[in-house]
Parts: structure tokens; C-alpha cells; sequence
């Protein structure tokens, strides 16, 4: 009896399918460690939050990926393909310190070019408008200088440690605001009253952004004083602490929260 093609196909052994040979498992982790390089290196970077100035938006020990490209100066070859795009009122941003080189900041942009800022009584007026900031937080004893910002004049016993920025402070005042002037912003922390900002060391400027904090990736609670430790074995002791406590005193909570 002829057999029919469902029992021919059974009789016919399938076909195996092909192993991946070590030089292509090899190439294939090649690529995805030059891609995974090449966005850490261009367009995403790694950032701790070191000092309570932006709280409670973000906290010590927070740690954040930053957009590096959005803030990027555009690349002919590239830029249609970017979301570059210039930076915004009220948008957090990471920049390099204009007072220390080398030093990372993050902070809120409170006037970007032409606008016109000044503080009554701990309140912010832009462009002649009372702003409206949630964000804010306010935990210490107020400081007539920042909290009248720039009506008290800068004095060390205000914190005013820049020298340059005091001599540099009366010509950018107009009326009773300051004027931000081209291509820099002005920023200021969340947490107002402990915030080492653009009230004490002036405008930053466009050349030293770096980028814009999308979200929060991991969260540890981390002492005040954490990030000051030159000691050797206080940093392996925080070391230690941090894998030894992972689960207990990682913020769960907090990691991928969005950073706005």
C-alpha cells in the first residue's frame, strides 16, 4: 500500500537547526558591548546625587542616567537623527561647576537667556511673574541675601565666597532683577535654603552643560558626609556597609522614578 505524504514527512528526519560557532557568539557580544559603550560613553552617563540641595526631588544617594546628546551641541552628520533641543524653565540639568572646574552639578534652570529674576521674601518673581513651585523646600533659617536676591548685596557673611561673583553681581541688575545674559542660565536648588547655587558663584554657561536626568536607576541611603570622606577606610567601610545592606536600605521605592 503507497504510503501518503504525512507519513513520508514523519519518516524524514527534520532538519537540525545550526549551532552558532564560537566566532560568531564572540562577534555577536562584540556588538553589543561597542553599543552598550557607545551609549554609555555619548549619550547616557552615570550620576550620584552628592548633597541635599535638590531635595526632595532628588536625595543623596540617588543615582540617575543623564542624557548627554539633548543638551549636546548639534553634529551636521547626526543632528536630524538627535532630539537636541535647547534647555528649559524649571528642567533639571547636570553642568560642570562655573566656580570649580571638574565639578559636577545638578541643579533646577530657573531663568534661561533675557529673563529677568529676583526673590521677595524667598519667593521667586520671573519676567515680572510669581512662580508657582512645588518642587521647593525650604529647612533651615532663612538668609536675608538669597532670600531678597539680588536687593541685599553679597557679603561673606551672607556666604558669598566668590569674589568675582560679588564684583561681577551689580552689572548684570536691572531695576530689581537680574538679567540673565546670553548663551547662560541661572540655577538654583530645590532645597532653597541649604542650595549652593547661581546666587553665590553666578551663570552657567551654555558650554558647560552636560546633560538632563531622565530617571533614577538605583537609590541607597547614604550619610550626609558620605561624599566628603577622603579616608581610605572610611570609603571601604561605606563599601562594605552598602553590600552588606543592599536589600534593607536601597530605596525600592524610588528606582526608575522619572526625574522632573
Amino acid at each position: 500500500m503507497p504510503k501518503n505524504e504525512t507519513e513520508k514527512e514523519k519518516e524524514t528526519p527534520k532538519e537540525e537547526k545550526r549551532r552558532e560557532t564560537t566566532v560568531e557568539f564572540l562577534a555577536s557580544l562584540a556588538e553589543v558591548l561597542v553599543t552598550g559603550l557607545f551609549i554609555i560613553t555619548f549619550i547616557l552617563q552615570a550620576f550620584e546625587i552628592p548633597s541635599s540641595s535638590m531635595e526632595d526631588t532628588l536625595l543623596i544617594g540617588d543615582h540617575v542616567f543623564v542624557n548627554r546628546e539633548q543638551f549636546a551641541a548639534p553634529a551636521r552628520w547626526i543632528g536630524p537623527l538627535m532630539p537636541y533641543r535647547e534647555v528649559r524653565r524649571d528642567e533639571i540639568a547636570v553642568f560642570l561647576s562655573p566656580e570649580q572646574p571638574g565639578l559636577f552639578l545638578v541643579k533646577r534652570i530657573i531663568g534661561v537667556p533675557g529673563d529677568r529674576i529676583h526673590l521677595r521674601d524667598d519667593i521667586v518673581y520671573r519676567n515680572g511673574v510669581k512662580l508657582d513651585e512645588p518642587f521647593v523646600r525650604h529647612k533651615r533659617e532663612h538668609n536675608p541675601y538669597t532670600d531678597n536676591f539680588p536687593a541685599v548685596p553679597p557679603s561673606p557673611m551672607f556666604g558669598v565666597r566668590n569674589d568675582k561673583w560679588a564684583e561681577e553681581l551689580p552689572s548684570h541688575i536691572v531695576g530689581e532683577d537680574i538679567v540673565v545674559p546670553p548663551d547662560s542660565y541661572f540655577a538654583m536648588g530645590d532645597n532653597r535654603d541649604v542650595s549652593y547655587d547661581s546666587r553665590f558663584w553666578g551663570f552657567v554657561p551654555r558650554k558647560n552643560m552636560i546633560g538632563r536626568p531622565m530617571f533614577i536607576y538605583w537609590s541607597f541611603v547614604t550619610p550626609d558626609n558620605q561624599y566628603e570622606m577622603r579616608d581610605m577606610s572610611d570609603r571601604l567601610g561605606f563599601l562594605a556597609h552598602t553590600i552588606l545592606h543592599f536589600f534593607d536600605e536601597t530605596r525600592w521605592s524610588r528606582t526608575f522614578r522619572p526625574v522632573r
